[in-house]
């Protein structure tokens, strides 16, 4: 009988594929670059929703976030479902889950047995799953507020080289100037942080002797936190970093291709234990002698954020991404409290008011959104050229939608559903008021589109936002 396998997963916050071992130039990131070239770098890993606790929420429970009900962002659901560490737990693991939960849900008591710093002390004597977030990178590091994450260092940190601001890339859907250039230094040198506590983890494991006997997966919950990236369906927000080393059952150094969404994370890590997987799950096994056919779309969606209203559902093969906006007369540039706290939001802002944004500097801040968006990822990885109403892409674009239609008649889109109704029938706890109040303290001269903008559905439909598209 094989010896169960330990487990570690870990967890990037708000942060892409920025890495070496992805062929980012600028990244310095040598912990993670060594851990792929000791294990698989996948090209195609995807999480199912842009924002923090819809993804963490439908990982945890191998379940679409629209199709489970904590959707929106953020949502309580009022009855906890079970965790994939209950299952584990069942299979005789233990399971110390010391950091971030942020599901949109509170977990059922007894999720986990442990909440401590796991990687300080001795590993338990029975197989383990031990999960560690790294809040460094998070979007609110980069708000003017917050000192950069090199100034005050873990130890394991110390001594690292701060990225020269003048040396960045700025995406084109960023406006070039100090501000934007500053704001991607601090990603990097928080990235870099990141990196050295990754590494302290990975020590951790060879001290304790269960290098060879541990899986490591590290993945990102979703991109990073500037526009158009966090929170938002485009490459930059869902496409994101997975490495996994399985000593001696995966060959080191080695890419795959396959499509991976991260509700697959769940079913995969039970199949991993032995453990058996719940009948609801909808994602599927990627990895051992249980894995499935690689998949040929990956799904995701965006809701409510906070207080601003939207309904968008994404289809993504290894090469297009097709984007279905369910409110198309909503700006992208709706004004979100919380986001507004960057920097670079209110330079762009400006510019964008006295007519300064030039090309795809606009793209953000257009008034409309079109019903539908095809991007050819290959060519066009910033997603910036629209392809839907191309004739040469009309069947890729019919294939794209069906695959579409198909996923959401599978799992059952709840957001369909207004947010009031399922409060009403006991799926959510009423948190609408909480998110009304925000609302209200949005300053008027820049709120953008509708008005009053719409924060439920409810609310765009009787404004008559909301169409049927293709």
């Amino acid at each position: 009988m094989k010896k169960p396998l330990n487990i570690m997963l870990l967890q990037g916050e708000d942060v892409g594929r920025h890495l070496g071992c992805y062929g980012d130039l600028k990244a310095r990131t040598p912990h993670l670059d060594k851990l792929a070239s000791q294990g698989v770098r996948y090209t195609h890993g995807f999480s199912h929703a842009p924002v923090c606790a819809p993804s963490r929420g439908g990982m945890v429970t191998g379940r679409y976030p629209y199709s489970l009900g904590n959707h929106h962002m953020r949502s309580t659901l009022a009855h906890a479902p079970r965790t994939f560490t209950q299952e584990l737990q069942d299979a005789g693991y233990y399971v110390n889950w010391n950091t971030k939960l942020d599901f949109n849900f509170e977990p059922q008591e007894g999720w986990r047995d442990e909440q401590s710093e796991w990687y300080e002390q001795a590993a338990p004597a029975q197989p383990f799953f031990v999960y560690e977030n790294f809040g460094v990178t998070h979007e609110s590091r980069m708000f003017p507020q917050k000192e950069d994450a090199l100034l005050d260092p873990p130890p394991e940190a110390e001594g690292l080289k701060p990225h020269d601001p003048a040396d960045m890339v700025v995406p084109p859907h960023l406006t070039d100037c100090p501000e934007v250039r500053e704001q991607i230094a601090k990603y990097y040198n928080a990235y870099s942080v990141l990196d050295a506590q990754v590494g302290r983890r990975l020590q951790w494991l060879e001290d304790q002797g269960l290098a060879d006997s541990t899986i490591v997966i590290f993945l990102s919950d979703h991109g990073r936190g500037l526009p158009r990236e966090k929170r938002w369906c485009y490459d930059a927000g869902i496409h994101l970093p997975l490495i996994v080393r399985w000593p001696g059952q995966l060959e080191a150094d080695t890419v795959c291709n396959d499509l991976v969404a991260w509700v697959d994370i769940a079913p995969t890590l039970l199949s991993l234990a032995g453990a058996p997987i719940p009948e609801d799950y909808q994602g599927q096994v990627f990895l051992g002698e249980a894995a499935t056919e690689s998949r040929e779309c990956v799904f995701a969606g965006r809701d409510r954020m906070d207080e601003i209203f939207d309904r968008v559902r994404v289809a993504r093969d290894a090469r297009w991404h097709y984007i279905r906006n369910f409110a198309p007369k909503l700006p992208w540039c709706q004004y979100q409290k919380y986001m507004e706290q960057q920097k670079i939001m209110g330079v762009m802002r400006k510019k964008w008011m006295q007519g300064e944004l030039q090309g795809d500097e606009t793209a953000f801040f257009q008034l409309e959104k079109p019903a539908e968006e095809l991007f050819d990822c290959e060519n066009d990885p910033y997603c910036m050229h629209n392809l839907a109403g191309d004739p040469a892409c009309e069947e890729i674009l019919s294939r794209m939608r069906a695959s579409l239609d198909q996923h959401l008649d599978e799992v059952v889109d709840l957001a369909l559903i207004t947010e009031e109704e399922l409060v009403a029938n006991d799926v959510l706890t009423d948190r609408i008021q909480e998110y009304r109040g925000r609302q209200k303290e949005s300053p008027q001269e820049l709120i953008v589109g509708p008005t009053p903008f719409p924060m439920t559905l409810r609310d765009a439909q009787e404004l008559g936002l909301m169409e049927r598209t293709p």
